[in-house]
């Protein structure tokens, strides 16, 4: 018998470069990932700064001392924006739930949708606030 042609070809997805290139629909799933998991961190933020506040005066001013730093002002800039992408990617999954949008051009353009509409909202929100 003859010896099966072996194909070399990647063993997974994940092995970027030449191989496979990075779609929007899977770079907006795992920036949504991030950006829920990210929230869950600022949010113990916030508790920590209220907790400080109904804590003590000296407590309050280091944690509102932190928090409206200049790091602080780049983790709440940061914060906005996750918020408002994964407010924006939810909205999007909820229109696929519909059975909407799921074409290839569609996805990726909601995709861009979804980066651009949060980048130009976190201005919006840092202009306001």
């Amino acid at each position: 018998m003859s010896e099966a042609k072996r194909v070399e070809r990647p063993l997974s997805p994940f092995m970027l470069g030449s191989a496979y290139r990075i779609q929007m629909t899977s770079f907006s799933s795992i920036v949504t990932r991030i950006t829920g998991n990210a929230l869950g961190i600022s949010a113990i933020l916030f508790v920590w700064w209220l907790l400080a506040a109904a804590t003590s005066p000296e407590a309050f001013a280091r944690a509102d001392g932190i928090l409206t730093g200049i790091i602080g002002d780049v983790v709440m800039t940061l914060t906005a924006w996750g918020l408002w992408y994964h407010y924006l990617a939810g909205l999007r999954h909820l229109y696929w739930d519909t059975g909407r949008g799921m074409e290839l051009r569609t996805a990726e353009r909601l995709g861009w949708a979804v980066v651009i509409g949060s980048v130009l909202l976190t201005v919006l929100t840092v202009i306001v606030i």
